[in-house]
């Protein structure tokens, strides 16, 4: 098993960084969030890598914080998902907010990603809310509490219901609620919601 590969990026693209290693120049496919910051031809980098062993081919995963490793041979263990798929998804989702995602009940944030369906998507929450909700849990960060307690609070939860209209994510909208004062109206919430979801915040 090959756990990590470090040498200078040859290539890269959207789903692909080109790693050359003393002359040998290794194709690992990968997620946006990593070909993003291996995006200088020529600079070091280091990739943890997977590797999957199939009939007619060797392919080689490669991915920029272990993190996101994790997540990816967590999402390849549910049925129905294969690597091309978590990759879809860890290109749409960071690992962090995958977990918080499953953790919250939230597979309508899974269903942004490229070829995943709702169904896939709500088995995914299914399959591995005890995997990903428990390392969320144990975490310090609070978002899982603090997404549970915008969804439970009245003037919040009308806020976060009328976001999910506009097309965020139960996730992505308690995530930005929960930094406001529940005790603001729901026209206000929302209003300062949307600033954060759109990265003015």
């Amino acid at each position: 098993m090959i756990y990590s590969v470090t040498g200078t990026v040859a290539a890269f693209d959207r789903s692909m960084v080109a790693v050359n290693m003393g002359g040998v120049t290794f194709t690992c496919l990968t997620t946006l969030t990593t070909a993003q910051k291996c995006a200088a031809v020529g600079s070091t980098v280091t990739l943890f890598t997977y590797l999957n062993v199939r009939e007619d081919a060797l392919e080689l995963f490669g991915f920029y914080d272990k993190a996101e490793l994790d997540c990816f041979k967590t999402l390849i263990t549910v049925n129905g998902v294969g690597p091309k798929m978590a990759l879809s998804i860890l290109s749409e989702l960071t690992a962090d907010k995958i977990a918080l995602s499953v953790a919250a009940g939230d597979y309508k944030a899974l269903v942004k990603a490229s070829g995943v369906g709702p169904k896939i998507a709500q088995r995914i929450v299914m399959e591995l809310k005890d995997k990903l909700g428990a390392g969320l849990a144990s975490s310090d960060d609070g978002s899982l509490n603090a997404v549970r307690a915008a969804v439970e609070n009245t003037n919040t939860a009308e806020a976060v219901a009328a976001l999910e209209m506009l097309g965020y994510s139960q996730t992505e909208a308690a995530s930005a609620i929960s930094r406001e004062d529940g005790s603001l109206s729901v026209e206000e919430l929302i209003k300062r919601a949307l600033k954060t979801l759109s990265g003015r915040a």
